[in-house]
């Protein structure tokens, strides 16, 4: 059990992956991966060897320690040795081009980056222009103990191999003496409003998150298996895959390749979680595949958990229909660490983001920062002890989320007269459509509510006049055909369950939407892709 009253010096390391407290505890299965089991007691020495191989590079406390690597247990080893040592560990993103690394590397100013052999090669053709790393580790497809996977002599040249230098440290580590209120690590944004901005987080943030949402609000315990879609870069992946089940006792399940639907479910027969953790794109990938496949039972799992985008309502119905378990769809962020507002296991409304998780507030407000009443969309606010210290090196950036006690999320919601949430939308997706407010994600889970629907994206577009309407893109599910009049079907389906000008003067179908690697639609590329391709404009019809 974590501690409810936090020391001043804390070290999170020593709080997760500290040592086993008997010969049971050590021997306890913590991750497991592609075939590896690796025991607390496992854990907790490679940690500290991890740990001792960065202080033989001369890193020094708060000197940022910098990984790409896939999901597995050196990711980690590597982030917890990092903190233990009292240095910040960086997570980076798997999915990025050159120039992102490029651009991140250089603003957290890394002077060690321990990568996977796989994804050398996103960082070798920009190595001479990371003007302050210093040294590179490379490890392997087999985690810290076996060879480098296809290891040739550019990715040798690369660096130090991890496994060698962890052979060399001690077992044994004192962790450095933190306060519980020092840097531990950051996450960076998704960048999908501007250039990326790094989240400081602290050594007590997890721990907060930790024991008011995976322990208070779901219920996790040391019996427990875990299993995420998400990756561990992202803020949710993070403590899903990772701090929620070592700050339980319990086990994870770490994949480390691409979570495609056959594999997810094979690792769901083979591993039999508990507890399941995906997001909405996922969860209706996996309902395709299992209604294609005839499949009715997810194992063991008691309960599944959805963030990242809002769930749909039709997606919330029909997983439980089909698996008999229900989805808790919560909502969120990077700044915040996890999930702060959360549906409950027995009490779900379909559709919702959830009430607010205990510890937690939440309030609506206006434009001018007033609070508004149930019923009202307004920005969600929020103040917590897991919040960000603020973003690094983003002052303005700072200065107009991190408000005080409280953090603007940038999120439009309601809360009804139960206290439970509903999204509308971020600020830029709204549009006014003959003078009334038009939400996009309302409209999408209208459509997706459709049984020819896999996925839909709607956005604004400029009609003849220069008037803003409404415009879907839509993903098909197997064995449907576009056709002008299956367009006209939905757009008379979106007509009968919502207001008449909510409904899409335009259906584009499309074999997939722009999306995050969270699996969020990137609305700001259909908005674009409207405004290029003029779909409502009369010379284009």
């Amino acid at each position: 059990m974590l501690p409810t009253d936090l020391p001043e010096r804390l070290n999170a390391a020593e709080v997760f992956v500290g040592a086993p407290a008997d010969e049971d505890g050590a021997e306890k299965t913590a991750i497991l991966c592609d075939g590896e089991a690796v025991s607390y007691g496992q854990l907790h020495e490679r940690v500290n060897r991890l740990g001792g191989a960065l202080l033989q590079l001369d890193v020094r406390p708060e000197e940022r320690v910098a990984f790409l690597l896939p999901d597995s247990p050196a990711w980690a080893y590597v982030f917890f040795g990092a903190m233990k040592i009292g240095a910040v560990a960086v997570p980076l993103n798997t999915l990025l081009a050159p120039k992102d690394y490029e651009y991140l590397l250089n603003d957290c100013r890394a002077r060690v980056l321990v990568v996977h052999d796989s994804l050398w090669g996103q960082i070798c053709p920009i190595r001479d222009r990371l003007r302050y790393l210093k040294h590179v580790i490379v490890t392997g497809t087999s985690g810290s103990a076996g060879p480098l996977a296809g290891e040739g002599p550019g990715v040798r040249a690369a660096g130090p191999c991890l496994r060698e230098l962890m052979e060399r440290a001690s077992p044994a580590l004192v962790p450095f003496d933190t306060s519980r209120d020092d840097t531990a690590f950051w996450l960076y944004s998704s960048g999908s409003t501007g250039a990326p901005k790094g989240a400081i987080h602290l050594h007590h943030d997890m721990i907060v998150q930790a024991k008011l949402y995976a322990e208070a609000t779901l219920g996790l315990c040391s019996s427990d298996v875990s299993f995420s879609v998400a990756k561990l870069f992202f803020a949710y992946g993070l403590g899903n895959g990772l701090y929620f089940p070592l700050g339980t006792g319990g086990t994870t399940i770490l994949l480390p390749d691409r979570p495609v639907p056959e594999k997810v479910f094979e690792l769901i027969d083979r591993y039999q979680p508990t507890v399941f953790y995906s997001v909405p794109t996922s969860y209706v990938g996996l309902l395709a595949e299992a209604t294609k496949a005839g499949r009715t039972s997810l194992g063991r799992v008691r309960m599944c958990v959805s963030a990242g985008e809002t769930l749909p309502r039709h997606a919330f119905l029909r997983w439980r229909e089909r698996f008999g378990v229900e989805i808790l769809d919560g909502i969120g962020s990077t700044e915040i660490l996890h999930i702060f507002i959360s549906n409950r296991p027995g009490a779900a409304k379909p559709g919702s983001t959830g009430r607010v998780v205990d510890g937690y507030e939440a309030k609506i407000v206006d434009d001018e920062g007033r609070p508004l009443p149930a019923g009202e969309v307004g920005t969600l606010m929020i103040r917590g002890e897991s919040v960000a210290a603020g973003y690094w090196n983003k002052h303005e950036a700072t200065k107009q989320t991190f408000c005080g006690d409280w953090i603007n999320t940038h999120d439009k919601f309601m809360v009804d007269q139960d206290g439970y949430f509903w999204y509308a939308g971020r600020t830029d997706d709204m549009m006014k459509v003959s003078g009334q407010f038009v939400w996009p994600t309302e409209v999408e889970g209208i459509l997706q509510g459709h049984p020819a629907v896999l996925e839909s994206g709607v956005t604004g577009a400029a009609d003849d006049a220069g008037l803003l309407k409404p415009v879907a893109y839509v993903v098909l599910a197997d064995g449907r055909e576009p056709s002008p009049e299956l367009a006209h079907e939905l757009q008379e389906f979106v007509k009968r369950n919502t207001a008449r000008h909510k409904y899409p003067r335009a259906v584009i179908f499309v074999d997939a939407l722009p999306k995050t690697a969270t699996g969020k639609i990137k609305r700001f590329e259909l908005r674009e892709r409207a405004a290029a391709d003029g779909v409502l404009r009369a010379e284009r019809r």
